[in-house]
């Protein structure tokens, strides 16, 4: 089986930086992965992407030297079945607000005793469709989770996520943390920071990944500063947007 070359970089600690993808077609994908990020995470929630269009986009980045996430449309377990047996080992879950919702989703990823998995490895490209014989006995150990916070139920409960077997980190969301304590539109206000910090800083101290997503340099800089290894800073749509709004100003 393939080491999960990611999960063991986050679970060093190794600081590591991607972009969000929400084109959703395998060759605006394709682009991105030949920048040189560490990882690339193909949206579900946001994007206009379903259950195929990721599948294509993640089979296209495997030629590449970058790692792929996808992150599912909310956080309910039988979301994930297709994209492991699809051959994704690597995910990003919005809205965890409970350890109890972490410890599905963990379940979710592995075959049973450690999980609830459906066996289905026949049809499955995860195991090259029947041809790999070791991969439902190395499948569970090569699974990489991430859970979202995002409210102040998920601050609340962040220890007791952070204690879940299976959760590999957790991503902080500014964005919606700001709309969450009144201050949407705010991401980089003085508060959503400081609880993002002080997020980072418990996620650290437990052992676990700590990821944020900010297009803002000065808080990329701080949040790495703080612990931070997972650090998404762009998305392919408002890089495509910013270049062409820079093109079109320079010439008319």
């Amino acid at each position: 089986m393939i080491e999960n070359k990611i999960k063991a970089r986050l679970a060093a600690g190794d600081t590591t930086y991607g972009i969000f993808l929400g084109l959703g077609h395998p060759i605006a994908t394709e682009v991105s992965a030949g920048a040189g990020f560490d990882w690339l995470l193909i949206d579900g929630e946001h994007a206009a992407n379903d259950h195929l269009t990721m599948l294509d986009q993640a089979k296209a980045l495997q030629i590449h030297n970058t790692e792929t996430f996808v992150r599912i449309v909310d956080h309910d377990p039988r979301h994930l079945k297709q994209f492991v047996d699809g051959g994704v080992k690597n995910f990003l879950v919005p809205v965890v607000d409970t350890a109890e919702q972490a410890a599905d989703l963990a379940a979710a990823l592995r075959y049973p005793p450690e999980g609830v998995r459906g066996v289905g490895a026949l049809g499955a490209r995860a195991t090259n469709f029947g041809r790999n014989p070791t991969y439902l006995k190395e499948a569970n150990e090569g699974m990489c989770l991430l859970t979202q916070c995002e409210t102040r139920v998920g601050f609340e409960n962040l220890d007791e996520i952070l204690k879940v077997d299976g959760v590999d980190g957790v991503f902080f969301g500014p964005s919606d943390i700001s709309a969450d304590f009144g201050l949407i539109g705010q991401a980089g206000h003085p508060d959503v920071k400081s609880a993002v910090i002080d997020g980072i800083k418990k996620v650290r101290a437990a052992g676990k990944a700590a990821g944020v997503m900010t297009l803002d340099d000065g808080l990329i800089s701080d949040y790495r500063d703080a612990g931070a290894s997972f650090l998404s800073i762009g998305l392919d749509t408002n890089l495509l947007a910013k270049a062409a709004d820079a093109l079109a100003a320079k010439w008319r």
